[in-house]
């Protein structure tokens, strides 16, 4: 029996007699002051700025503020920042913090924090760069206030401390800033609506939240990460249930409240459970990503990255995620969220139409010579584990030398950073996904940015990508905007900055007596309750 037939047999209380030989987790009942819920993945590492993995930044936004935060019409808002001011010519921006913001541990919020935590964010994050290169001075100005000054301007400044993707801006105490951004940090103390709760943090199995009475919410409602993040629980406690099956069995019988990626082929069976409410997490949706090393054979040859593109097959990726419901994937020639106000299919055919033979030859005239792929795939999220199995078969089916690493999504967040050849603990290809939030445009894309050491992991260098990039940011209107955005789609498709492997929808699923979820990127945990 494969794995969608097994799962399809389990419906109602099946679930559980189907998961029987599986250890149910120990979940402690509690006050229902408490919210159990199960993220898309394991907390392995704690550092919001060190890497960039979704699960980091969900967790993050509990603990750690920003000074702004973009709202459901990715416009900035003020968030810990009572107001600024940027000079006539553009190159002087002024800041001044809200009084009387606390960090978790009792001490009050200043400049110095802040600049300490831009200096750190900025090291890794894209626009945080764009910004370090143009910069002349970023200093406290006094208790409460600071300066970033510029050689020229820069429009996008509020965007950039306010965005939604990883790494975002957040906001630590001093001395935990002054950590190298490029070493995790070891202490999490954030001024945020939760305090972390280091003591009962145990990877694999449990991370959890306390609300913090100190924390001044804005007065404004709440709307994605701007706004008032009013907690309405006194804890929150992620439950890491990598297995769907069970995780469908625990929200069935009560002993977690919400689980935010629920496997498509249980869908069926939680909405016509009585007490669950199951829709779609983010009508944004997600861009599958293979991701390729660009710095070492085999990926280092562009013929060889355009063999891939050429042989690669959507629609084999999207039905092994989402299994047979067509209104939960697309086709997507190209990198950019459909629907969008910028979204483009220029430079995109070789994603419309797989071709094995012309692959083959594409590897053949690369000179690839067997050396191994050394595919680094996490077992313990459906998407890339999916994904890793199509991929398998697919780089076999045209002549390449697979060695498939199964492992877990925190070894794959450790591994993918490390610059070492594929064969001495490095890697070749791994699979992730990038919210359709993130992939509207360029200025928080991460994962398209083709400028080197600079550029997210896989490290690709492609000039055209770049140029484009630059257009983009200071296009003066928005047909100069599309214009840039058609050439950049064009540039990353020819030279394979990653290959898509399809746009898609996935679910959320909560118990009935949770009020208050909403849809987006991240899950918000303000304004949830639970009866």
């Amino acid at each position: 029996m494969d794995r969608r037939t097994f799962l399809k047999s389990a419906t109602g209380a099946g679930v559980a007699a189907a998961t029987g030989g599986l250890a149910m987790p120990a979940l402690a009942q509690g006050a229902s002051k408490t919210l159990r819920f199960v993220p898309q993945a394991n907390l392995a590492n704690f550092d919001p700025i060190w890497g960039t993995q979704y699960v980091v930044r969900n967790a993050a936004a509990l603990v750690w503020d920003t000074l702004y935060g973009i709202d459901s019409k990715f416009q900035p808002q003020r968030q810990m920042v009572e107001a600024e001011e940027v000079s006539s010519d553009g190159l002087t921006w002024t800041f001044k913090l809200r009084s009387g913001l606390k960090f978790h541990d009792g001490t009050p919020v200043t400049s110095k924090d802040v600049v300490a935590s831009l200096v750190r964010w900025s090291a890794r994050d894209p626009m945080g760069l764009m910004i370090r290169a143009i910069q002349v001075e970023l200093a406290p100005v006094d208790e409460l206030s600071w300066k970033w000054s510029l050689k020229q301007p820069f429009p996008k400044m509020l965007l950039a401390l306010a965005k939604n993707n990883a790494p975002c801006s957040f906001i630590m105490p001093e001395r935990i800033a002054k950590t190298d951004p490029f070493q995790q940090i070891t202490e999490y103390v954030g001024s945020g609506p939760m305090k972390f709760l280091r003591a009962d943090w145990v990877p694999g199995a449990k991370a959890v939240f306390e609300k913090f009475a100190d924390y001044k919410p804005r007065s404004e409602k709440a709307d994605w990460l701007a706004g008032g993040k009013n907690i309405l629980v006194d804890r929150v406690e992620w439950v890491i249930i990598p297995d769907a099956a069970t995780a469908a069995a625990a929200l069935q019988n009560g002993e977690i409240d919400w689980w935010e990626t629920p496997l498509a082929d249980l869908v069926p069976v939680l909405k016509a459970h009585k007490d669950i409410n199951v829709d779609i997490g983010d009508p944004l949706g997600n861009v599958g990503a293979f991701r390729m090393n660009h710095l070492f054979p085999p990926f280092n040859n562009l013929k060889v990255r355009q063999a891939v593109l050429t042989a690669l097959n959507q629609e084999d990726y999207m039905r092994a995620v989402v299994g047979d419901d067509d209104k939960l994937w697309k086709p997507l020639p190209g990198f950019f969220t459909p629907g969008t106000p910028l979204y483009t299919e220029e430079g995109g055919d070789i994603l419309k139409k797989r071709n094995v033979a012309e692959a083959k030859k594409l590897l053949a005239a690369s000179g690839y010579k067997g050396e191994p792929v050394v595919c680094i795939v996490a077992q313990d999220m459906a998407a890339t584990k999916s994904m890793g199995d199509v991929t398998a078969e697919l780089l076999k089916s045209i002549g390449m030398n697979v060695d498939f690493v199964a492992t877990d999504w925190g070894t794959v967040g450790s591994r993918r950073a490390q610059k070492t050849p594929p064969g001495q603990g490095g890697w070749s290809m791994f699979h992730t996904w990038h919210a359709g939030a993130d992939c509207i445009n360029p200025a928080a894309y991460t994962a398209i940015r083709a400028n080197g050491d600079k550029a997210w992991f896989g490290w690709p260098d492609v000039p055209a990508v770049e140029t484009e990039v630059t257009n983009w940011f200071n296009a003066k209107d928005l047909a100069e905007e599309k214009a840039a955005m058609g050439r950049l789609n064009k540039a990353a498709v020819e030279n394979v900055v990653f290959a898509p492997t399809g746009f898609y929808l996935g679910y959320q699923a909560w118990r009935k007596n949770v009020k208050g979820v909403t849809s987006g990127p991240l899950p918000f945990f303000w304004d949830v309750s639970k009866g």
